[in-house]
């Protein structure tokens, strides 16, 4: 199986290859760069494993939420590759890809949960919360936006409880309940495409590939964050 996988919905760039079960990365931050640095990257992970594009069996990209502009750019990319390939696309949560980051890196045990949170402008974090089994993140409610004084846990039975991602640094603004519940905090994770190339490998197998056309990212909401240019209505 040989896999690559794109993200760009946050200020991080990043690009990853999964071949036959080894995967090799590329990841920078680069809040602007991302045009600039995207096809690089591809190149070189491809050309060190000796590698052309038409080698590959699929494509797979961070579908969001996150940067409304990172995300048409991871989106452009792959739709093209995958066209001009003739091979499938796996769209993977960018919540999802964090979760499985905070799995590995706070080495959490099964049964553990992760509460996602990305800042996304006009006071409102993206929202996701997942469960550790099997070592993989799974969805335990839909992932949503809204502000952090209205975010919350499910029902679930779990005895730990970890928060990741840019939204904790509102963590004051949450329920208290959710404050006191989510013991250990830890608002430097960003999605990477190693970790979006793990779900995807997994989503493939299980039947989640679409062709290039429905390769689509998902904003969760329809509001762009934006600044009013001197001059414009």
């Amino acid at each position: 199986m040989k896999l690559l996988a794109l993200d760009t919905s946050s200020e991080g760039c990043s690009a990853a290859l999964w071949l036959d079960g080894h995967i090799t990365g590329r990841f920078e931050v680069a809040p602007r760069g991302h045009t600039r640095l995207l096809m690089p990257m591809v190149r070189e992970l491809l050309a060190e494993q000796g590698l052309t594009p038409s080698g590959l069996d699929a494509l797979a990209f961070a579908r969001g939420p996150g940067s409304f502009t990172g995300l048409r750019i991871a989106t452009g990319v792959v739709q093209g590759l995958a066209w001009g390939l003739d091979i499938p696309v796996v769209p993977v949560s960018s919540l999802a890809a964090v979760a499985l980051q905070a799995i590995d890196k706070h080495q959490l045990p099964e049964g553990a949960c992760v509460a996602v949170a990305f800042d996304a402008r006009m006071g409102e974090v993206y929202w996701g919360t997942f469960q550790c089994r099997d070592g993989l993140p799974v969805l335990l409610a839909d992932e949503r936006v809204c502000p952090p004084s209205a975010v919350s846990l499910p029902d679930v039975s779990a005895d730990r409880w970890i928060g990741v991602g840019s939204g904790w640094a509102f963590a004051g603004d949450m329920p208290a309940d959710v404050a006191e519940t989510v013991a250990v905090v830890d608002d430097t994770l960003v999605p990477r495409a190693c970790e979006v190339v793990r779900l995807a490998e997994q989503g493939y197998r299980q039947g989640e590939a679409v062709p290039a056309e429905q390769a689509q990212p998902v904003y969760i909401r329809d509001e762009v964050a934006w600044k009013k240019l001197p001059g414009r209505d």
